[in-house]
């Protein structure tokens, strides 16, 4: 295959440090390319010092890379690849949050690591498991520790592979293939930076609508208790 240089800008991304540019980091790893975004992707997901890797853009500007050369392997080795690794990463992570979660929540002095919140956790991933998993993937940071906390809530191991399977293949292979076929767009490849930081924006959009829809089922449980507090009212009068 043809190697060709890819038209970037070469101004850093604004929503970071220049070293965390996705097109820089990946170029910088040289023909190690493809196994240090496997190893990042990996630790995005698994290790909780991954959390501030730009895995989105990164897996965007990756399907880009293929596209047009630059990382020369055939697209469906990369996303088998990189989805077996964000895979393996949540393995590691819920692992990592079953085996440590007793021992650091186990101490009652302690006020980072209390008990109350695996209990809130277990019940959070009991009542919105499935779409939890699925939807943290987008959600840079999030996406670090919910596997972790998905294991020290005691979340039913079949359960939690088999979304996060689905998830690692919507969110690994999808935004490689999005950037592969986008990535061919003259408008794409001249304006990648605008890209990516949309891809960034779109990512959080998930946990806004959660964060809305929360706050108006805490309102409308409000109002209703003060509507039953009404109601007591009335009635001893």
């Amino acid at each position: 295959m043809v190697r060709v240089t890819v038209a970037i800008a070469s101004t850093s991304l604004a929503l970071g440090p220049e070293w965390l540019d996705p097109q820089k980091l990946l170029e910088n790893l040289g023909p190690y390319m493809l196994v240090g975004l496997c190893f990042i992707i990996f630790a995005e997901c698994g290790l909780l010092v991954g959390f501030f890797l730009p895995g989105d853009s990164l897996l965007f500007t990756a399907g880009l890379f293929v596209a047009n050369g630059v990382l020369d392997y055939p697209l469906w080795l990369v996303c088998l690849l990189l989805t077996a690794c964000a895979m393996l990463g949540n393995v590691v992570g819920y692992w990592i949050g079953h085996r440590a979660g007793p021992a650091l929540f186990s101490k009652p002095d302690s006020k980072i690591f209390k008990k109350e919140y695996v209990e809130k956790t277990h019940g959070f991933f009991e009542k919105y498991g499935a779409r939890a998993i699925v939807m943290a993937r987008f959600v840079p940071i999030v996406r670090t520790f919910i596997t972790a906390m998905a294991g020290v809530g005691r979340m039913d191991a079949r359960k939690y592979f088999t979304y996060s399977f689905i998830g690692g293949v919507a969110w690994a292979a999808g935004l490689t293939v999005l950037g592969y076929f986008l990535g061919q767009l003259p408008f794409v490849r001249d304006n990648i930076e605008m890209m990516l930081i949309l891809i960034v924006l779109i990512s959080v959009v998930p946990i806004i609508i959660e964060v809305i829809k929360a706050r108006r089922e805490k309102k409308a449980l409000l109002v209703q208790e003060a509507d039953d507090i009404t109601q007591q009212f009335k009635r001893i009068d």
